[in-house]
């Protein structure tokens, strides 16, 4: 039997929950698609918590045969020190306090990508699908307003989500509740002309999809 290559995006999100991971799978498949990519998607693998994925991932990668594409997808939860067209994100997670995660055996800076500092910071380049989403009560005012949302911190994204929604009918943000249902509708031209890093993840996927 001639095995089949493998392509995977493994991505930070979901946690345990069956359900959850479901609409993780979904929220990414549609904004990858809606990117260009429908048609020749990989695999989504929603992981759960960061370790989890990072763990899947190195399973993966040392398993991995000829024409076999694993990516994996995390939150940077911090500022990244390069710029996404130096980037050098083992780097970033070896020196992060709380990962000290080892770049495993077989595995090149391109295989790994960031929603820098977390997948809400692409939520913020799209400020009119959060309003059609959250609606009566929802105040864009309250969001952060830097255009250069990779330079806005997870912290005040947060708050800013928070305040923003607290007025409207579905209440305050929830990640998951919300979430992967926003990931779903948000403009993935908007993300990617706001997000250096998030212009880096799909144009490497363009290349090897």
């Amino acid at each position: 039997m001639v095995r089949r290559s493998g392509k995977k995006l493994f991505v930070e999100g979901g946690g345990d929950n069956d359900a959850l991971k479901a609409e993780c799978r979904k929220g990414f498949r549609e904004f990858l698609e809606k990117a260009g990519l429908k048609g020749r998607m990989p695999r989504i693998v929603a992981c759960g918590g960061r370790s989890q994925a990072y763990s899947q991932f190195c399973v993966a990668i040392g398993e991995a045969a000829n024409g076999d594409v694993f990516i994996l997808l995390v939150d940077s939860e911090g500022p990244v020190s390069t710029p996404a067209d130096a980037a050098q994100p083992w780097d970033h997670v070896n020196n992060r306090e709380g990962d000290g995660w080892d770049r495993p055996k077989g595995a090149v800076d391109d295989d790994l990508h960031f929603m820098v500092e977390c997948m809400e910071s692409w939520f913020l380049a799209d400020k009119r699908a959060l309003e059609s989403f959250f609606g009566q009560g929802f105040r864009e005012g309250a969001l952060p307003a830097n255009p250069r949302i990779e330079e806005i911190s997870k912290a005040d994204i947060y708050d800013g989500l928070k305040n923003a929604t607290r007025e409207t009918q579905k209440c305050s943000y929830g990640k998951g509740a919300h979430s992967f249902q926003i990931l779903a509708i948000i403009d993935p031209t908007k993300v990617r002309d706001a997000s250096p890093y998030a212009a880096r993840l799909l144009n490497h996927l363009y290349q090897v999809l």
